[in-house]
């Protein structure tokens, strides 16, 4: 009767280290995969602000290059139109005038939104939340390292991290180029 006691003890022992060491295990493989997750999510969105921010220069380019042959073009013929001499010249040039009003006016009823400072906006807009969320995926990552590196120097599950070959992993830093900001350029 002792010896099954015993017998049932150790089996109980057994039991108990194999959980904890299965549950170390898990734990490690969930804090290396996490920290593996949170970079993939920092490069998606740089892929994003890779992809997406010379799209909206050039819609902001664009923009700005057609109002501005538009301006252009009206300012042309309004300098035209006061240093003009004869009476039908300036009946000329003032058709031409309401045409090239007409013109902004259309454009600018069918397409309210074709205005420069307003693209400027939203290009602002679209940088400033990509930078930000770029920011928080950065401290997500950083704070998934740290539990990664306190997990795998915690005791007992060092032991097995050892034997898993999981090392210490590195902090995403800035760059004092990142750091440097020198504005959009066009």
């Amino acid at each position: 009767m002792i010896q099954i006691f015993a017998y049932v003890i150790i089996g109980l022992v057994i039991l108990g280290l194999l959980n904890v060491i299965v549950s170390t295990y898990n734990r490690l493989v969930m804090l290396k995969n996490n920290v593996d997750k949170s970079f993939v999510n920092i490069d998606v969105l740089l892929k994003q602000r890779a992809d997406e921010i010379p799209n909206l220069i050039k819609v902001v380019k664009e923009s700005m290059r057609f109002e501005e042959s538009m301006l252009t073009k009206l300012t042309e013929l309004r300098t035209s139109f006061l240093n003009a001499n004869s009476v039908e010249e300036k009946v000329e040039l003032s058709n031409q005038m309401q045409d090239q009003l007409k013109s902004i006016f259309a454009v600018a009823e069918n397409y309210p939104d074709i205005k420069t400072n307003q693209n400027f906006q939203l290009l602002q807009g679209r940088v400033s939340q990509i930078e930000d969320a770029i920011a928080d995926r950065r401290e997500f990552y950083n704070e998934s390292v740290t539990m990664y590196n306190i997990g795998i120097a915690e005791f007992p599950n060092l032991i097995l991290a050892k034997m898993m070959l999981y090392g210490k992993k590195q902090l995403l830093q800035i760059t004092e180029q990142e750091k440097k900001y020198d504005g959009i350029t066009f």
